[in-house]
C-alpha cells in the first residue's frame, strides 16, 4: 500500500508541472532521479502499484506522467529504467512509456513499433 501511496503522491507531483506546461521540469526531474542500490527488483509489482494509483486519481493520467511514475519509483527500487518518448507521423500522435533492457514494461509489447523514438530519459 506504501508504494500505491508513494505512486499517487508522485502522479501529483508530476501533475504541477503538466498543469504549468513546465515539461522541461518534468523531463529533468525524471532524467536526474538517480538509481539506488537496492535488491527490490519486483517491477510488475511497482507497474501494478503505479496503475493502481492511477486508477484512484480524480484526473485522467496521462501517459507521460504515468511514465514519469513509472520510471521513477522502478530507479528508486535499483532498476535502471527509462521513460521512452515517441511519435508517430501519420496520423501525428506522441507517446510515452517505460522500458527495463530495452523491455517495455508499462504498456503493450509492440508500442515501440508504433512510435519512433524521439529521446530517452
Amino acid at each position: 500500500m506504501l508504494l500505491v501511496l508513494r505512486a499517487f503522491m508522485m502522479l501529483v507531483t508530476f501533475q504541477i508541472d503538466l498543469a504549468r506546461g513546465n515539461f522541461a521540469s518534468l523531463y529533468q526531474k525524471v532524467r536526474a532521479f538517480p538509481i539506488r542500490r537496492s535488491s527490490k527488483h519486483d517491477v510488475e509489482r511497482i507497474c501494478s502499484a503505479v496503475d493502481l494509483a492511477c486508477i484512484w486519481y480524480p484526473k485522467e493520467v496521462l501517459c507521460l506522467q504515468r511514465s514519469a511514475v513509472t520510471a521513477c519509483l522502478l530507479r528508486r527500487c535499483g532498476v535502471p529504467a527509462q521513460m521512452v518518448v515517441g511519435a508517430s507521423l501519420m496520423p501525428f500522435r506522441a507517446h510515452a512509456w517505460v522500458e527495463v533492457n530495452g523491455m517495455v514494461v508499462n504498456d503493450k509489447t509492440y508500442v515501440s513499433d508504433m512510435y519512433a523514438v524521439l529521446d530517452r530519459c
